[in-house]
């Protein structure tokens, strides 16, 4: 079984003090750290940018894990590999407007690793023939947006697809979810196939960072 891994959401931090942040979740035992870059067009919320980015960069060591939801996400991408990203994932649904294929391997290119994401409403098989082609496959467990929603179990099914794929290759992709991860969702997770647990508001809402952090992965 892979090493699960935890990667906490900076969107759910305190961001007047986001550089303490950053630290207390590296300090705790977090894997990455999750960057989610909103535009205001693709979803509907605005987060933030590159410059952000940069900063969280400055204040760790550990990977950054960008997931672009955003429109024309390969316009974008050497800001974000420029501000430090080591991992950049985009989404499949032709509304991200951009050319898949050639957007994955311009982040490959560009030394990153590259992960493809799909919306809740998006089927599975709208990915699947690029799943060749990347590190990493995000499965979003709440529609993106907007933190703290509730865990959509239903999503479950492209975790295993993922997984069952997984099974037929040598080279193995990290399968991530996003959404609603908690102790008890993260374990539901782990048992459909998930390595990869981004939390946010499970992590920064918390008293303790490092329990909640032992406790998504099951230690």
């Amino acid at each position: 079984m892979p090493k699960i891994l935890v990667a906490p959401s900076i969107l759910a931090a305190d961001f007047s003090n986001l550089a303490g942040e950053v630290r207390k979740v590296e300090s705790a035992g977090a894997d990455w750290v999750h960057c989610d870059i909103m535009d205001g067009h693709f979803v509907d919320n605005i987060s933030f940018g590159p410059m952000v980015v940069e900063v969280v960069r400055k204040q760790t060591k550990l990977p950054l894990d960008v997931h672009l939801m955003i429109e024309h996400a390969d316009h974008y991408v050497p800001r974000f590999v420029d501000a430090g990203a080591n991992s950049i994932t985009v989404h499949v649904e032709p509304e991200a407007r951009h050319d898949v294929a050639k957007t994955l391997q311009q982040i490959r290119d560009a030394g990153c690793r590259a992960g493809l994401t799909l919306n809740p409403a998006t089927s599975f098989d709208l990915l699947e023939p690029f799943l060749d082609k990347i590190d990493m496959l995000l499965v979003m467990t709440v529609h993106p947006g907007f933190g703290g929603q509730s865990f959509r179990a239903g999503q479950m099914e492209k975790v295993k697809r993922a997984a069952e794929w997984n099974k037929t290759r040598d080279r193995k992709i990290d399968i991530e979810v996003d959404g609603g991860i908690n102790p008890e969702t993260a374990r539901v997770s782990i048992q459909n196939g998930a390595n990869v647990l981004v939390a946010g508001t499970s992590i920064f809402r918390s008293r303790d960072y490092a329990k909640t952090i032992r406790d998504l992965r099951g230690d």
